[in-house]
């Protein structure tokens, strides 16, 4: 029962805008930092990290879609017996 909740919550989130989320992101950041032993506070935490997990997702997906087109960018160089490092005098 809660599994099915929690992934209802996630299809609802992920329908959201990121755009839309972001500019709520300094609102409830403020509310968050002031705490009261409130509901509205709690939920003004949940919010604020529901907009941060959108972001970070985003963030995460469209790494990896550039890494799909681009993989030779994403190919580390291969490991010599030195570091490159450069002497700074």
């Amino acid at each position: 029962m809660i599994e099915k909740a929690v992934n209802q919550l996630a299809e609802k989130i992920l329908d959201l805008d990121e755009a839309s989320l972001t500019g709520l992101w300094e609102k409830y950041k403020t509310r968050m930092e002031h705490f009261d032993v409130s509901r509205e506070w709690e939920r003004a935490v949940v919010v604020f990290f529901i907009i941060n997990a959108v972001c970070a997702k985003n963030h995460i997906f469209n790494e990896q879609v550039a890494a799909m087109q681009s993989p030779s960018a994403v190919t580390p160089k291969p490991k010599r017996g030195k570091p490159d490092l450069k002497l700074v005098k």
